[in-house]
């Protein structure tokens, strides 16, 4: 049995797409950057996290999966190969959460909403 130990997500803007889903799933922080992180950065001519070209998205030690957010030159241009499903005990008062975020509704079905994040990437939601 093989378990998910990250994702990694195409953006536009990693550290944009980063707070999102950090602010979406429930435990999860954007990695802090220390200074020996941000020296690495300088390195690079990258002078501002908010230039990172790739931003950690993680929960507590030894939780998983990560989420990798990678800098890519092209924005989404078709239908994911593959997306999140999530779920909440408040259906409604989490989709104006998600609006509140950034996400935008796509469909609304009988039993989940299917969603795309602030980048287009589709997202369905269930209730728990």
């Amino acid at each position: 049995m093989a378990w998910i130990k990250d994702v990694v997500v195409d953006c536009h803007h990693p550290a944009s797409a980063a707070r999102f889903w950090a602010a979406v799933l429930d435990g999860y922080d954007v990695a802090p950057y220390d200074e020996a992180e941000l020296e690495r950065l300088r390195a690079q001519g990258i002078l501002s996290p908010e230039d990172d070209p790739v931003v950690l998205v993680e929960a507590a030690p030894g939780v998983w999966p990560r989420f990798f957010f990678v800098l890519v030159p092209e924005r989404k241009t078709a239908k994911n190969r593959f997306h999140l499903d999530l779920v909440s005990g408040d259906l409604d008062a989490e989709v104006k959460h998600l609006i509140g975020l950034g996400a935008q509704v796509l469909d609304n079905y009988e039993d989940h909403v299917v969603l795309a994040d602030p980048e287009g990437n589709e997202f369905c939601l269930f209730p728990s």
